[in-house]
């Protein structure tokens, strides 16, 4: 009972950070559409599409910065200096190998690119999002480097400094955004320019902390350890990156599932998935948490993980749940204060009192998925969110016929098999086992029985 509270104390202490600064990066997009809403549909849509696109780029980085959390947290377990260094160079050597592919080949693409997300389309919103992109996409540099500083600072066992960042980037974009937008008349290419201006700064702060904790004083290695250092992050980090892609990429084509029910149930689904944000982002929160803890645990050489999964499950599936509650009972009021109204308020009414199973399983799911990447074993979890996605739309497919509600159950029935693949997984896994070896590259120690 003591180590059971001691795992969720500490659960607890990792997740809430994480969960405000989560939310604190989505604020960002938010932002910048409430100041160029006033400029017109054409520049609400280049910013949207261009925050799609965003969204997406960060499941590249995260082989850098879920890789990192990952080694760090692990090395900081076992107290081991050697493995601190390389975990950090490894993350920094992500960083420099992916960004400039990213930033200077997304800024020569950027207008085909823009065409692209917009469906095609020559009109004014194609300028002005590659005007966006012509910034933002260079600009993706710090993005990167920030996400690679939190990863060092968060398997460091600090969360908290990642979440003020974060708020300090939002604040400033918050103050920058009206004089960019429209005090110095950049319009749209404004957002961008002050969505990087603010994140500059954090990162600048975020550097300066790492330094004072000589997480950056670290030697230099030779071509043959770096390149050793860049393979042990992205073995880590790979996976992790995978399982948010492919999840990203589901989101997207089941929405195509949806536009088969009508283009009210289309308008309907965008809102409430949105609304879901709040809740999700919860158990985004608690996986890094899982994943943090375990990673550290077995540094030290404690095999905890049966004992860290069953704390996380109850953690997430309680926020499941209450989420699940939540939304049953205020769905007409979330939807209002989207400003929906009639068919699509109706409708998302509807999908949002019918997802309440769906959220508590991926709730568990989720919180799950953290001790998988914590212990190094998050292929496992790529495999399972695949396979999961692949039946989702199937069934989607399949049951669209009954309108949102068949879209619900699809989602329902999908990570109901998922959760079950996971449960079965983690249940198999050593109660105490040797500690697992680093997650880098090198053979772990701890395996789960076959």
């Amino acid at each position: 009972m003591v180590e059971a509270l001691r795992h969720r104390r500490t659960l607890v202490s990792l997740a809430c950070p994480v969960y405000v600064e989560l939310l604190a990066g989505v604020t960002a997009g938010i932002i910048n559409m409430v100041w160029v809403a006033r400029l017109g549909g054409d520049a609400v849509a280049a910013v949207a599409v261009a925050t799609n696109v965003e969204n997406l780029l960060l499941g590249v980085i995260l082989v850098a910065g879920s890789g990192t959390t990952v080694r760090v947290a692990r090395a900081r377990g076992a107290e081991d200096a050697a493995a601190l260094r390389s975990a950090v160079r490894g993350g920094w050597a992500m960083w420099a190998l992916v960004t400039p592919v990213v930033a200077v080949g997304g800024f020569l693409v950027r207008e085909p690119l823009a065409r692209l997300v917009l469906g095609g389309d020559d009109g004014r919103a194609v300028a002005l999002a590659s005007g966006f992109f012509a910034i933002a996409l260079p600009g993706i540099a710090v993005y990167f480097a920030a996400n690679v500083a939190d990863g060092v600072l968060k398997g460091a066992g600090d969360t908290r400094t990642p979440m003020r960042l974060s708020l300090l980037a939002n604040g400033l974009i918050l103050v920058l955004d009206p004089l960019f937008v429209f005090g110095l008349g950049l319009g749209v290419r404004g957002a961008a320019v002050s969505t990087v201006l603010g994140r500059t700064a954090a990162l600048v702060c975020g550097l300066v902390v790492l330094h004072r904790r000589g997480l950056l004083r670290r030697p230099g290695a030779g071509f043959t350890g770096l390149a050793a250092d860049l393979r042990g992050t992205a073995t880590t980090g790979l996976p992790m990156s995978a399982d948010f892609l492919v999840r990203m990429t589901g989101a997207l084509a089941l929405v195509a599932v949806v536009a088969r029910v009508g283009v009210t149930e289309v308008a309907a689904y965008g809102i409430a998935t949105k609304a879901m944000y709040v809740a999700t982002m919860a158990f985004y929160a608690v996986r890094q948490a899982a994943s943090i803890h375990t990673a550290h645990l077995l540094g030290a050489g404690r095999d905890e993980r049966r004992d860290v999964g069953r704390q996380a499950l109850l953690l997430a599936g309680g926020l499941g749940l209450t989420a699940a509650t939540v939304l049953l009972a205020a769905a007409p009021w979330i939807m209002r204060g989207f400003g929906a109204e009639g068919g699509v308020a109706d409708a998302g009414t509807l999908f949002l009192r019918c997802v309440g199973p769906y959220l508590v399983l991926l709730a568990c799911f989720i919180a799950l998925g953290g001790v998988f990447e914590g212990s190094g074993r998050a292929r496992s979890t790529a495999r399972v969110t695949f396979c999961g996605t692949v039946l989702q739309l199937a069934l989607a497919g399949g049951l669209s016929g009954w309108g949102l509600p068949g879209v619900c159950l699809a989602m329902a029935l999908s990570m109901a098999v998922q959760c079950a693949a996971m449960s079965r997984m983690h249940l198999r896994t050593a109660r105490h086992g040797e500690a697992a070896g680093d997650a880098g590259g090198r053979p772990e120690a701890s395996r789960v029985r076959p």
